[in-house]
């Protein structure tokens, strides 16, 4: 396993497929007793949707970033502006990528757009059986500031905690 970081770039229509295949390989993975085959490929039609996903890449309040190692998309994060500052709506990392600093350079590339955007604070959604990333999250310096339950789609509820970084 090559531990350099890989090359970072902001995201194309062309790497919308991709996308889609990353995050079906890591829910697959996170959650397999927890989201369904069907459930999967209901939550990718509808928050993946490549055209969903090409109106975000074309929207500056939004910005979509990759990691690759050679010609592999290892990882992505997506953030979007909103009333309370940036919200880091995706981060996800390869299953056979994690723990080589992919997911806390895609982070910190984050939190440098939301400071160039003028935001207070970075925040994010994640599951509250994830301890993993919950984990990860608290050593690049974010805190949980309360918990809620949210309906995804796809007949899906997540129990998440929001988490926070004041920037």
């Amino acid at each position: 396993m090559n531990d350099a970081l890989p090359c970072l770039q902001r995201l194309t229509a062309s790497d919308v497929d991709a996308v889609s295949a990353l995050v079906r390989v890591v829910w697959q993975a996170t959650y397999p007793a927890l989201i369904s085959q069907s459930q999967i490929d209901a939550m990718l039609a509808d928050r993946y949707a490549p055209q969903r996903i090409r109106e975000q890449l074309d929207d500056p309040r939004q910005a979509w970033w990759g990691a690759r190692r050679g010609h592999t998309l290892a990882g992505f994060a997506h953030a979007m502006l909103d009333e309370s500052g940036c919200k880091l709506d995706k981060l996800y990392v390869h299953p056979d990528q994690q723990r080589h600093g992919i997911g806390a350079a895609l982070e910190k590339t984050v939190e440098d757009w939301a400071r160039r955007q003028r935001a207070r604070r970075v925040w994010l959604q994640v599951n509250r059986g994830n301890a993993q990333a919950i984990a990860a999250y608290q050593k690049y310096g974010f805190r949980i500031v309360e918990s809620r339950v949210f309906d995804i789609g796809g007949g899906f509820v997540m129990d998440d905690h929001v988490m926070e970084h004041t920037l």
